[in-house]
């Protein structure tokens, strides 16, 4: 009896230890495929990235068409292709917590023929593509019957479309209901538009544009998790920032820093979401659209990379990237003063940027062999010439590179009178270095030439990067802005 029983002990200790190997032996997980015709190559696993895709594993095609993709780590959640192995087609799968299913498909008829074994989550996502398919080619009918159509059958086609559309919210807002945790739920909420109160509940009772306007922009991200980092791995989440970014808010620094803020800080809790937040703002604001945007970039840098919140996640390069950026632009936002420096002039006398005193002053870094600043200097001399010296505007043209004889040389040539041309001696740029003084490439930001600023009385930034007409269209309207009006004429 004792020696049965230690045998049976033994027989389950060594079958716990098999089953303990080969589950440390089983993959995180295991998609297998067919795709007819393939019988050889490879077929690749990529995801969606914002707008890119990134491919993340390959499956040797065996002589019976069979893949298997498998990996030690589980794949994280969002809408995967299957790439064919000339990659010039696909199919799409979901990925969540059913990691471990099966899926068939013939490159003939690929919505018809898509099945999928032990993934209910993705047979629930191909009924859908299924009836989108069918709506949406029943509306692209309707939409060319409507294009020929007669007035008088206008209106019937129109009803029609109408339908079809509600009939395709309807079958989504059923997904929702019955299965709000399905990520396609996820994007149905990415893709549902805030619906604006009637004009009858509107202030005073009648439609008001600005009251739809601050309500649609204050309910944008309802019911959107933005912990949720499946959602980036969509190809609809990046199109809903963009829109909310570009277009919806107001474009000016001050609206979008906070409204950056406010998105960034709601992810704060699923590092995912919140790298690719801030990723994804902090390179378009690096180099904005606009003018003055950079103070985004600027807002982001002091509040997020200053303080190592981006560190696990930046490698060197992009790290350097970012922090050199950061601090050449931290000098010159747009409404702030401009930073001081010295300067050697044509004569060799020493001065600096405050000592000079106007109204306006356009600052110009240039370089005499540069083809940018040949072409566009002279522009810039003529309206100081003929309109900017008038209005008591300051010319500072400082040399970059070239060489001091190139550049009296361009002087000269050009005939560039009144101007206060400056610039620094190896001594004086070395001696910043050495003292760990930013140079005045850093404090403006001067990787290119020619590159312009403009400055009020107060040394203030009023614009920067604009080209000479811009910079002069802009500095009439300040002119024009500050004339005292002109007295009344008595009649």
């Amino acid at each position: 009896m004792t020696r049965s029983i230690v045998c049976k002990a033994a027989l389950l200790a060594c079958l716990a230890f098999t089953t303990l190997i080969a589950g440390a032996q089983s993959p995180a997980y295991e998609i297998k495929a067919s795709i007819r015709p393939f019988k050889q190559g490879y077929l690749y696993l990529a995801h969606h990235y914002g707008k890119k895709q990134y491919l993340v594993d390959s499956a040797r095609i065996d002589e019976q068409g069979n893949a298997v993709f498998t990996g030690k780590e589980r794949l994280m959640g969002g809408v995967y292709m299957i790439a064919y192995p000339e990659k010039n087609g696909w199919i799409e799968c979901m990925i969540d917590r059913e990691q471990r299913f099966s899926v068939e498909a013939d490159t003939s008829d690929p919505m018809g023929s898509i099945r999928f074994t032990g993934s209910p989550a993705n047979e629930i996502f191909v009924e859908y593509q299924r009836k989108s398919f069918e709506l949406g080619s029943a509306l692209n009918r309707l939409q060319q019957q409507l294009a020929q159509a007669a007035p008088e059958a206008q209106t019937d086609l129109k009803s029609e479309m109408q339908a079809k559309s509600t009939e395709l919210t309807a079958y989504r807002d059923g997904i929702m209901r019955q299965h709000p945790e399905h990520l396609l739920s996820a994007i149905f909420h990415v893709l549902k538009e805030p619906t604006i109160p009637p004009a009858a509940e509107h202030p005073g009772g009648k439609y008001d544009s600005l009251y739809a306007y601050q309500y649609y922009k204050a309910h944008y991200w309802d019911n959107i998790s933005l912990t949720d980092e499946r959602l980036i791995r969509t190809p609809v989440f990046q199109q809903r920032l963009e829109r909310f970014f570009g277009e919806i808010l107001p474009q000016h620094p001050d609206s979008l820093i906070m409204a950056a803020s406010e998105t960034i800080d709601a992810a704060r809790s699923n590092p995912e979401m919140f790298k690719y937040l801030l990723a994804t703002l902090t390179d378009k604001y690096v180099n904005p659209q606009y003018m003055g945007q950079d103070a985004v970039f600027v807002h982001l840098f002091e509040k997020y990379f200053i303080t190592g919140q981006a560190d696990s996640w930046m490698n060197e390069k992009y790290k350097k990237f970012i922090f050199d950026r950061g601090y050449s632009l931290m000098a010159n936002v747009i409404g702030k003063k401009a930073a001081n420096f010295d300067f050697i002039d044509s004569l060799g006398r020493k001065s600096n940027l405050y000592a000079q005193n106007a109204p306006y002053t356009v600052l110009c870094f240039w370089d005499p062999t540069c083809g940018h600043c040949q072409e566009e200097v002279p522009h810039l001399d003529t309206l100081f010439q003929q309109k900017w010296k008038k209005q008591g505007v300051a010319m500072i043209g400082m040399m970059t590179d070239g060489g001091l004889d190139k550049w009296k040389e361009f002087i000269r040539k050009k005939n560039l009178k009144g101007w206060l041309h400056v610039y620094q001696t190896d001594a004086m740029k070395d001696a910043d270095v050495k003292a760990g003084r930013p140079t005045f490439r850093q404090l403006y930001d001067v990787y290119q030439t020619p590159m312009l600023y403009l400055l009020d009385k107060e040394k203030r930034i009023i614009a920067k990067r604009l080209n000479y007409s811009q910079i002069d269209e802009l500095l009439q309207l300040k002119v024009k802005a500050s004339a005292p009006p002109a007295p009344a004429v008595k009649k």
